[in-house]
């Protein structure tokens, strides 16, 4: 069967690649709006730590027998404590100066994260295995599903969207934009505002972390597989609008699915059509398709 002279298997299959991308898209990009919307910081760290997620996991299998399901808890909690370390150590010194100082430094630790990962394990790149629960597929009829990959999406979205009804719909959400508003009325209702700040650039590391994990097994964990994919991210916050959760979460997953369907109807423009409609969205609606001016 075909549509428009385009058959249903290949389109299926690669709006099933562009939905995965997105999924990708969507939990990287919100990562980076809740650091950036409630801390002001651009955190140009993010793909190295995505990759980071990649690398504890692998480690933990390879060398400690410690399975998938565990690395999915673990990798994040251990990313996230790093992260926290760098909020406490560093970025705390920098959230009254201009955004451009905390680019940089970010921007410095992704390149030495990056480095020590290369010296460590070359860039040839290391596989990981899907966990036996998952192996396998299911055929649609028009294209064959393999179980992983679907996993990736359900869990991608779970976590989107229970993220943004964390900070938008529940008391410690209330709090955390408190406190980036007005953080002296907040402190003297008996609330630790640097807590709530720290506890929200580790839980936007830990983000990226598990999505990381969730990449492992899909592509090979390289030294180099977050600065491959941090750009196509920041146009996706971009596009959505800087800070914006939802925006965040509903533009990775529209542009995953654009790239995907780009593949199928000219394959030349799918590497470069995202930054196209960056560029359309910055001239028409500078704060993006869900920011504020």
């Amino acid at each position: 069967m075909e549509i428009f002279g385009i058959s249903t298997a290949l389109l299926g299959s690669q709006l099933l690649v562009g939905l995965i991308n997105g999924s990708f898209y969507a939990i990287l990009s919100l990562g980076l709006a809740i650091i950036f919307g409630l801390l002001n910081i651009i955190n140009f760290c993010h793909g190295a730590q995505y990759m980071m997620g990649a690398f504890v996991a692998w480690i933990a299998l390879t060398r400690f027998g410690i399975s998938y399901w565990v690395a999915l808890i673990a990798a994040p909690l251990i990313v996230g404590l790093v992260g926290v370390l760098i909020e406490r150590l560093m970025l705390r010194r920098l959230y009254k100066l201009d955004h451009l100082y905390g680019l940089l430094l970010t921007f410095g630790l992704a390149l030495i994260f990056e480095g020590i990962f290369r010296d460590q394990f070359g860039i040839s790149g290391e596989s990981y295995e899907v966990p036996e629960l998952l192996s396998g597929g299911v055929n649609l009829g028009f294209m064959f599903l393999p179980i992983y990959r679907g996993w990736v999406i359900i869990a991608s979205l779970t976590v989107c969207f229970g993220t943004w009804y964390m900070i938008e719909r529940t008391k410690l959400g209330a709090y955390l934009r408190a406190g980036t508003e007005n953080s002296a009325m907040v402190q003297a209702l008996g609330i630790n505002v640097p807590l709530l700040i720290t506890f929200t650039y580790g839980y936007g590391v830990a983000l990226a972390a598990f999505a990381g994990v969730l990449a492992a097994p899909i592509f090979q964990v390289n030294p180099l597989m977050g600065s491959n994919l941090i750009i196509v991210v920041f146009a996706v916050v971009v596009i959505g609008g800087m800070g914006s959760i939802m925006g965040s979460i509903l533009t990775g997953l529209g542009l995953g699915l654009i790239e995907g369907l780009t593949r199928v109807i000219y394959p030349e423009a799918s590497s470069v059509v995202v930054f196209v409609i960056m560029v359309i969205v910055l001239l028409l609606r500078p704060a993006g398709l869900f920011g504020k001016s």
